[in-house]
């Protein structure tokens, strides 16, 4: 039995639904480039800011039981470096999202503007990042900021907009609710959880920032819970993204009502190939059980 794995994220069309997430792999075009020729069904760029960004000092990453702790600072060179990567990853043939962070709303509606010009299919507004001054949750978790800076960039492109939301919110359903009022056609779900790690000997926090933001299989659940509760809170498609490390953890997300997920923390330990693994895993899991397209999953766990 062949089986379609082809994903549908609002009027776009993917290969699959396994795409690669911001901050992993997405430095330049040549790492975009070895994501996609290793399967992914798209690449999201790094976030992107106005300026260049040196980021936290280090060390940016630890290991913990469940996953992983991050505070990176959003690091990058800024968009006027990094657009070449962008064409030169889009002229290669990958299709390309293009991750934007900032402060205000001219900020966001200048970068979006500069990724549709680079010809990304679409822009996903990082307003999540949990350990970044000024920016990312700082935005995301203020429904009057998410409004006005969703608003900004939706008036600066016709492309789909895509809001990556946050977990660390009383209510992820408000504020999926408050961005597609303001112009979002796809929700991400989620960011990282603001997390801490200490050392007992040393009596210290690991990371260089102190605290961060916690990812892999540990964050799942959350983020599982989050599309449930977004799918079934509007009207939008929803990718999923937290602790995904096999095809059956796509499978669930899909159940839940994503329409495609992103792949980050795993890509740590098994690195590009895993895309065409669990893309072929996921195809076997489908025929196994007489599921003849993804859009068949979609929602499939959902009430009603």
């Amino acid at each position: 039995m062949a089986v379609d794995v082809t994903a549908r994220v609002g009027t776009l069309i993917f290969r699959n639904p396994l795409f690669l997430a911001s901050g992993f792999l997405d430095e330049s075009a040549a790492s975009m480039l070895r994501a996609w020729s290793n399967g992914a069904g798209g690449v999201v760029t790094k976030s992107i800011g106005s300026q260049p960004r040196l980021g936290h000092p280090n060390p940016t990453l630890v290991a913990v039981r469940g996953g992983y702790l991050n505070a990176m600072g959003l690091p990058n060179p800024g968009i006027d470096a990094y657009v070449h990567e962008v064409e030169a990853a889009i002229e290669g043939g990958a299709t390309v999202v293009g991750s934007i962070f900032g402060a205000t709303e001219q900020e966001f509606a200048d970068l979006t503007g500069r990724m549709d010009q680079a010809g990304v299919s679409a822009i996903e507004l990082n307003v999540s990042c949990p350990h970044a001054k000024g920016v990312g949750t700082d935005i995301g978790c203020n429904p009057k900021l998410l409004e006005s800076v969703t608003r900004a960039a939706r008036g600066a492109t016709k492309k789909p907009l895509w809001v990556k939301l946050s977990p660390n919110v009383v209510s992820v359903a408000d504020m999926a609710r408050i961005a597609v009022d303001a112009g979002a056609d796809v929700l991400v779900c989620v960011n990282t959880l603001k997390s801490i790690a200490i050392d007992a000997e040393t009596r210290t926090p690991l990371l260089g920032n102190r605290v961060g933001g916690f990812s892999g299989p540990g964050l799942k659940p959350i983020a599982l819970r989050a599309v449930w509760d977004v799918a079934q809170a509007v009207e939008v498609p929803v990718v999923g993204v937290g602790g995904i490390m096999d095809a059956k953890d796509v499978v669930e997300f899909l159940l839940a009502g994503a329409s495609a997920v992103q792949l980050g923390s795993v890509l740590i330990e098994k690195d590009a190939p895993v895309f065409a693994q669990m893309a072929k895993d996921l195809a076997h899991w489908m025929e196994a059980r007489g599921v003849a397209r993804l859009s068949d999953l979609v929602g499939g766990a959902l009430p009603g």
